[in-house]
């Protein structure tokens, strides 16, 4: 088998010191209750993974109207911050990093879970999919198109909400700019039919991203602000179809995160040695972080070759992740691995969550 050392190296993302490689990739696995409080078992389930490199803790609401579905946490509320409190001493009681990831659904909600009676995006183009209410799956209506004054409302939004993150002790934040949200809603071309400075060209559609980078930074620094990003990913709607559009865009915000000095960017993207990825990388020129697949269970080969070969700093990993609490041992010692179980992904309580073993031996 293959030595894993690549792996297994020191990597400084600004504020940020990885004692490896391995980086814990955003999980939703609701199992918070529905006003978004954090419980004792968030504190175990990321406890148990504290000796990856990083943990970045499931996508979490700024706002009420930013939640996409029941059992999602939140960032706002005095008991949220407090149940954060409890993970992050957990986590730093173990010797680990961790870092919260600051979502806003927009569109891919319902006003049954957003409950202000309406969701928002770029623009009011419907969601081609579904929303999980209480009665189950639905159409969700049309989104409302935010105006100038709402998004820079959802701006300091967002930056209170990274506040909060290090005053609950997150070492960081990461926005997340991908797979369909609301930040991801402005740069896709499909979702974002807008003519003023948020859209109208690829450049334009980058604005509201970088806006909200920018007053997060302001906020905590950018040396504890990193951003995933998915282009070309054609997830939930937010569909990219021409390449030189999508490059244009995701290199305009590239070029502003290298400005900013961000401590990080997050990639997912199939294939780890494309153009585009490599593109991205190059106009950013700091730590990188890449995710092959969104569907799929990363190996220990892959993530090897994604360090070795030098398409990234480091790899974010989810499912291993998920179903080994010890995966940094494992894959150091080349050990076997516990086999995620999808149908306990959303489910309640600790199966399939804090009960994947630990290897003996």
């Amino acid at each position: 088998m293959k030595d894993a050392a690549a792996l297994f190296t020191p990597l400084t993302m600004g504020s940020l010191h990885l004692k490896n490689r391995l980086v814990m990739a955003p999980l939703t696995r609701l199992r918070a209750e529905d006003d978004g409080v954090p419980n004792e078992l968030h504190a175990l389930y990321y406890e148990q993974r504290a000796s990856l490199g990083l943990i970045v803790a499931e996508g979490t609401w700024p706002t009420l109207e930013g939640r996409t579905w029941y059992g999602q946490s939140g960032i706002c509320t005095e008991a949220q911050l407090e149940g954060w409190k409890k993970v992050t001493e957990a986590v730093h009681a173990k010797g680990g990093l961790i870092v919260l990831q600051l979502m806003h659904g927009g569109r891919v909600s319902h006003p049954e879970i957003t409950q202000t009676g309406r969701t928002v995006s770029a623009s009011s183009e419907q969601l081609d999919g579904f929303a999980r209410t209480k009665k189950g799956k639905v159409v969700p209506p049309p989104p409302y198109a935010l105006t100038e004054a709402e998004i820079a409302t959802i701006i300091s939004e967002f930056a209170q909400a990274a506040k909060n993150a290090i005053e609950v002790g997150m070492d960081g934040v990461q926005l997340h700019a991908a797979n369909g949200y609301l930040l991801h809603q402005f740069f896709a071309p499909s979702s974002n039919k807008r003519t003023d400075r948020y859209g109208g060209s690829p450049v334009k559609r980058a604005q509201f991203p970088i806006e909200v980078t920018k007053a997060v930074v302001d906020a905590i620094g950018a040396d504890k602000v990193g951003v995933r990003l998915s282009p070309q990913h054609n997830v939930q709607g937010a569909l990219e179809p021409d390449l030189e559009e999508t490059r244009a865009t995701y290199l305009e915000y590239a070029r502003f995160a290298a400005e900013a000095d961000l401590a990080f960017l997050d990639v997912i993207y199939g294939d780890p040695t494309s153009e585009l990825v490599a593109g991205i990388r190059k106009a950013f020129g700091g730590p990188f972080i890449l995710n092959n697949g969104f569907d799929r269970v990363t190996t220990r080969e892959e993530a090897l070759e994604i360090v070795e070969g030098d398409c990234a700093d480091a790899v974010s990993v989810g499912r291993a992740a998920l179903a080994n609490p010890d995966l940094a041992r494992r894959w150091q010692e080349g050990l076997p691995v516990n086999e995620p179980v999808q149908s306990t992904f959303y489910a309640k309580g600790e199966l399939g969550y804090t009960d994947y073993p630990f290897y003996e031996g």
